[in-house]
């Protein structure tokens, strides 16, 4: 974790790590950051680079609800000035079924 004045800056994917887990119950999370790939892009600066990522999540609370459902959940809880966010949004069952 980074410092700034003297207080600790937890990174925006560890934010929407802990947001995420812990209201959307998911039982798979991975986040990646992938600002790296769009550094120059108009929308990234002043961002201090985490304004790109990609989420795979796995949620019992996606059940019933289709896909742009599923995205509006993820983004409601992720209102934090994102330029740009990849999401893929499935239940349990949807994951156990594709095996």
């Amino acid at each position: 974790m980074a410092s700034r004045g003297g207080k600790e800056i937890v990174s925006r994917a560890i934010r929407m790590e802990t947001k995420l887990k812990s209201v959307l119950e998911a039982s798979v999370l991975e986040i990646e950051d992938v600002s790296h790939q769009h550094a120059g892009h108009a929308a990234v600066k002043g961002s201090e680079g985490e304004s790109h990522f990609n989420v795979r999540i796995v949620s019992p609370n996606f059940d019933g609800q289709n896909m742009v459902k599923r995205h509006r959940m993820v983004c409601d809880e992720l209102e934090s000035g994102l330029h740009a966010l990849c999401i893929v949004a499935k239940t349990p069952q949807e994951v156990a079924e594709n095996k």
